[in-house]
């Protein structure tokens, strides 16, 4: 259901290079792009929109729908303004300062659009209701001789002839001097294409393609520009029009390509007599459903506060910067969040026979941990009960818990066995104690190793600390090795590698 085409978005970056390279380097770095594109679709990574949360989805829509509502208002009120500025809140400064030449046959045309567009679905859904009033709009202002600005009138003559192809000369130097815009473009093209994805899966109840997509954009962005166009990405805006609309499959963007080329080729006359009040109060419509205010709400009310903070950050940064600072602080944001909740989550419970003796009396507990050691525990045995994912996160969780423990034990069990993944942060705090304790001649045994951790240690030195016979031992097997001094490791029958500080 996506429909692809130009967006606001570009509009920074495309003026930047066209001012610093000209429409040649446009068409280079659009092809370069598309590439880019091609190349990300190709390789799969197309999958990485599924770790961008929903938090920033939602902020980023709205943000958008806000800009969309924002850059329609001089035209919904027929405002007297030559230039608009583009920053926020200087474009809301100019339209509260120009309000007293709001001008009456524009708002009557937006107005009637606008109630046109909301209650046409109560006589029909099989014509789409911006299509019946951008046209009764049309027709309404060319019989009455309104006198109110259309898109010829603001524009000027448009060519309506199809592009002829062709390619600027390339050369090295402009090559290397497009690479980073080409990114850039790529890029964002790549985000805002699958972010628009995503919010019409949400709509539809659909799941879309990532990679095919990416593929897809790659193609328009490469052959685009050799007739003239833009860079190109899934227009959210467009995209929700079409699904608020009633399109349910791809033929519904072919329809949109192919009605509009033949309203280029034929009906060019009757498109520039269009009114912009028309459009504006059309789009307007389509901020607001595209706005997720009913999301927005409950996010707040019921998320967690750091996933507010970060919807509303990139919220504020879409609608405020744009929306390449918004996602990447966002997204930063985000992962400070997860990693913080990851730690949070990860504990440490130590264990002893002392200890046990000592609940046993006091009150029976019901930690799983407890209930599979109580028992089990040799005096001098300190067990600790490691939980959470074992990331950078954790690791220096662990860490400080260790160091707190005072006393010499004469072993030490490691039971990983709530531990589903490790990092090489992970794997370093668990070498340093490993390798502190052995020159303690304390000796070390790990139970209960999952695949990824225990994948992750047999590739390192810690698997010879340890002894790599010794990494699938069961909490009972431990045991008897542990009371088996024959078979307890010190440091000098340890090789301990030295690691970089």
């Amino acid at each position: 259901v996506q429909i692809g085409g130009p967006t606001g978005a570009f509009v920074v970056i495309v003026a930047g290079i066209v001012a610093q390279h000209g429409l040649a380097g446009l068409t280079v770095a659009t092809i370069m792009a598309g590439l880019i594109l091609l190349g990300l679709g190709l390789a799969k990574l197309g999958g990485v929109i599924k770790f961008i949360p929903h938090p920033i989805v939602t902020g980023f829509t709205s943000g958008i729908a806000v800009i969309i509502f924002s850059s329609q208002i001089r035209d919904l009120l027929g405002l007297d303004l030559v230039e608009v500025p583009g920053e926020f809140f200087a474009k809301w400064g100019a339209y509260v300062s120009a309000l007293p030449t709001a001008d009456w046959p524009a708002m009557a045309v937006g107005g009637g659009t606008l109630l046109l567009v909301l209650l046409w679905p109560r006589v029909s859904h099989r014509i789409p209701s911006p299509f019946v009033a951008l046209v009764a709009a049309t027709v309404t202002a060319a019989l009455l001789h309104l006198p109110v600005e259309t898109i010829g009138a603001r524009f000027g003559d448009l060519d309506f002839s199809l592009p002829t192809p062709s390619l600027p000369s390339v050369n090295e130097a402009m090559l290397v001097s497009l690479v980073g815009p080409a990114i850039t473009i790529a890029l964002l093209g790549a985000i805002e294409s699958l972010l628009s994805a995503v919010v019409a899966d949400g709509m539809i109840g659909g799941r879309h393609r990532s990679n095919m997509e990416l593929v897809a954009q790659g193609v328009a962005n490469v052959v685009t520009p050799i007739f003239g166009g833009i860079p190109a990405t899934g227009a959210i805006a467009r995209t929700a029009t079409n699904v608020k609309n009633g399109g349910r499959s791809p033929v519904a963007g072919i329809v949109h390509a192919v009605t509009l080329l033949a309203i280029t080729l034929f009906a060019g006359a009757w498109a520039a007599r269009i009114p912009l009040a028309a459009l504006a109060a059309i789009l307007v419509v389509v901020a607001y459903n595209m706005s997720e205010w009913r999301s927005f709400r409950d996010e707040i009310r019921t998320a967690p506060r750091s996933d507010s903070a970060v919807m509303v950050s990139t919220f504020l940064l879409t609608v405020v910067v744009d929306l390449t600072v918004a996602l990447s602080v966002g997204m930063v944001l985000a992962a400070f969040l997860f990693m913080k909740r990851m730690a949070e989550v990860s504990n440490v419970q130590a264990i002893s026979r002392e200890m046990l003796e000592r609940e046993e009396e006091e009150e029976e507990r019901s930690e799983e941990a407890v209930q599979k050691w109580r028992g089990l525990v040799p005096r001098g045995v300190e067990v600790y009960d490691v939980n959470g994912p074992f990331f950078f996160g954790a690791a220096e969780t662990f860490g400080e818990y260790l160091r707190q423990v005072s006393g010499k034990p004469k072993s030490i069990v490691l039971d990983l066995e709530g531990v589903p993944a490790m990092d090489s942060t992970g794997l370093r705090a668990l070498t340093i104690l490993v390798q502190q304790r052995l020159k303690q001649n304390i000796p070390v045994f790990v139970v209960g190793l999952q695949d990824q951790p225990r994948e992750l240690i047999l590739r390192s030195p810690l698997a010879d600390l340890l002894g790599r016979e010794r990494l699938d031992l069961s909490a009972e097997e431990a045991v008897e090795m542990i009371r088996n001094e024959g078979l307890i490791i010190t440091s000098r029958e340890a090789r301990i590698p030295k690691l970089e500080p």
